[in-house]
């Protein structure tokens, strides 16, 4: 079965690739997938998966626009063939608000 996999953000720029196909027999489960992911861009591995081979908790994978952590069966979903995962690095930043102060919004930000 083919699968459509799409990078983004740091992942992206460290694999460096946005988007690409992998093919894996029939029935495998999005672990495998992301273990094979791993196994094509090595860079990838040691940010997607732990000492144990699972899949860290910081990684945001999405199985046809759901996230794995959704579905019933979690890393153990069997995919089919055209499925489509994105994965995204943690996001962060931003500022917080301190007393007292105020923030002006423009429209050209």
């Amino acid at each position: 079965m083919t699968l459509h996999v799409n990078l983004y953000a740091t992942f992206r720029l460290h694999a460096g690739v946005k988007t690409f196909t992998i093919d894996l027999p029939q029935g495998s489960t999005l672990l495998a997938a992301i273990h094979a992911i791993a196994a094509k861009y090595p860079v990838l591995a040691p940010q997607w998966l732990d000492e144990n081979g699972a899949l860290r908790t910081h990684v945001h994978c999405f199985v046809n626009d759901h996230e794995f952590l959704t579905l019933a069966e979690g890393v153990a979903t069997p995919l089919v063939d055209g499925d489509t995962l994105d994965f995204f690095p943690p996001v962060a930043g931003g500022q917080s608000a301190s007393a007292g102060s105020q923030y002006r919004f423009s429209m050209y930000w």
